[in-house]
């Protein structure tokens, strides 16, 4: 069965704007690391990456991208998100969720596997999301063993996302703009 956004007729930018909207209401209160950055800022920071830096139009990646976390860090379920925004954006935003039920080392190896199969959007958005959070720890001077994991999630994502940047410009110019960050990261780490 079709869901409700899927089949309403909206533009790419009511999606977005929707999208937004429903991040924004379902991050409410939250914050990043630092304890005062509304998280909130983080998957827009992600969104527009994915728009203004990478190039992505799509507008359910854009969407889905405003979206990454809810499932993660909220109360919401795929079945929201399949309802509000389409089964499309709810199968991107699910392969950008990780299982909190597995233990760490298990989680990420699931994750990385469901993220391998899953939409090259989802890829792209896992870019973004991995240069946000990248720039972030190094405009905070995070300290040198988040750093260094974060540099490690980064060379992940860019090696799920590798096969897509010979069809998909969007994920070429991603994987040159998170190398060029993880560079300037590892000079901050000459040892790695």
């Amino acid at each position: 069965m079709a869901r409700r956004a899927e089949s309403s007729g909206a533009t790419g930018i009511e999606l977005i704007q929707r999208a937004a909207s429903f991040a924004a209401r379902a991050h409410a209160g939250h914050t990043r690391a630092d304890g005062t950055t509304p998280y909130f800022s983080h998957v827009v920071r992600v969104s527009m990456v994915l728009r203004h830096e990478y190039g992505c139009d799509d507008a359910q990646a854009v969407a889905a991208a405003l979206l990454h976390d809810t499932i993660e860090d909220t109360p919401t379920d795929y079945d929201d998100i399949a309802e509000h925004f389409g089964d499309e954006v709810a199968r991107i935003v699910a392969a950008l969720t990780k299982s909190m039920i597995l233990p760490e080392a298990q989680r990420e190896i699931d994750y990385d596997a469901r993220l391998a199969k899953a939409d090259w959007r989802a890829r792209l958005i896992k870019l973004a999301d991995v240069y946000d959070n990248l720039s972030d720890m190094l405009q905070t001077g995070e300290k040198r063993k988040s750093l260094s994991k974060m540099i490690a999630k980064a060379g992940r994502a860019m090696a799920l996302a590798k096969p897509d940047a010979k069809g998909h410009a969007e994920t070429a110019r991603a994987m040159a703009i998170v190398g060029a960050l993880v560079k300037r990261a590892r000079a901050q780490l000459p040892d790695l």
